[in-house]
């Protein structure tokens, strides 16, 4: 763990771009944050070279990839020479500062011949050993780490995410697993977000996160299950969430209704509609008769109200079982820097 870490450590402590050249699959499903996809291969091209190098060997895949690269190496080139000259302008530096940061898969053939053809045209380059994997494994290790996480709970509309943001604007440690899964979690959590993450880019940008971070220090994590939309928190991190300290918010009725109809009544009625329709089951006949009804009718504390109490009894179903829960009334308070006396009063 120590010799993966220096060597990431040192690989990402040189100026200068940070190249992917692997396949836009590969970079889609998970890849260095800020890193910039220029790929040697397409999908097609790298299925088709690995299919090569199952059935016929390794020198009959590279030769097949030396053809692939043969008729787009100029374009290739061209669009490398300007995210480097792009970085330069930002960074105000000049070759001999800047240090060309590539990776691939394994830290193999893909990065390697790059970092070769780079160095032909005077650049510095520099080769992550292990690629990818050696990211990956990075990753998978920082959430075996033991951190000082508290948990911040409370049933829906009790604003624990604005809760989050103005924890991290007084410079507190703060992951909003949410915003990380572009999800907030429930039937209605996709609305206005952007496309969720892959689970293995969700797990990188945790890990980044918690990088940044100083173990001793408190880390506030919102209570969430084990899913966000269709990620998934790591599983030894979401273990540390369900024995860590929790911080349960408490407010009006009023106060949460306020809070889902500032949120959600943006959204257009057909969009609202769906959401409801997909959990009519377990709203029953009745409550998605009311909801759906009052969408239309844009009574939005009705909508609210039919679907808070299928959600309170999950909310509380999942809080069976855990301890050390410290209660924090915030009922028709403002939430601004006196709120962080009260937390600290609590905790």
């Amino acid at each position: 763990m120590n010799f993966r870490r220096k060597v990431l450590e040192k690989f990402r402590s040189f100026n200068g771009p940070l190249i992917d050249v692997r396949s836009p699959g590969e970079y889609y499903k998970g890849h260095m944050p800020n890193s910039i996809n220029i790929p040697l291969f397409d999908n097609d091209e790298r299925s088709i070279i690995g299919k090569i190098f199952k059935k016929e060997g390794r020198e009959k895949a590279v030769i097949e990839g030396l053809k692939f690269f043969e008729k787009k190496m100029e374009l290739f080139l061209d669009n490398l020479f300007l995210k480097i000259e792009s970085h330069k302008i930002i960074t105000e530096k000049n070759n001999n500062d800047l240090q060309v940061r590539i990776y691939c898969s394994r830290g193999g053939m893909r990065s390697q011949s790059i970092a070769w053809l780079l160095e032909k045209y005077k650049f510095n380059t520099i080769t992550l050993k292990g690629g990818y994997k050696t990211y990956r494994r990075w990753t998978l290790d920082s959430f075996s780490k033991k951190w000082n996480i508290v948990i911040v709970g409370g049933k829906t509309g009790t604003g624990k995410t604005r809760l989050l943001s103005l924890l991290e604007k007084y410079e507190k440690q703060t992951i909003d697993l949410e915003g990380l899964a572009c999800h907030r979690g429930s039937t209605f959590g996709g609305l206005g977000m952007k496309e969720q993450p892959s689970n293995e880019q969700f797990e990188n940008k945790i890990a980044e996160k918690l990088n940044s971070f100083k173990s001793i220090n408190k880390i506030f994590v919102e209570a969430e299950s084990a899913n966000i939309g269709k990620c998934k928190i790591p599983h030894e991190f979401f273990n540390q969430m369900k024995s860590s300290p929790r911080i349960e918010i408490l407010r009006s009725e009023s106060n949460r209704l306020d809070e889902l109809i500032n949120t959600y009544s943006v959204f257009k009625q057909e969009e609202l509609i769906e959401c409801v329709l997909r959990i009519k089951k377990r709203l029953g006949p009745q409550r998605t008769k009311i909801a759906l009804e009052s969408i239309k009718e844009e009574k939005w504390d009705l909508v609210c109200k039919s679907v808070l109490d299928y959600y309170d009894k999950c909310y509380e179903y999942e809080k069976v079982g855990k301890e050390n829960i410290k209660l924090l009334d915030l009922t028709d308070k403002k939430y601004d820097y006196k709120i962080l006396e009260i937390i600290n009063n609590v905790l």
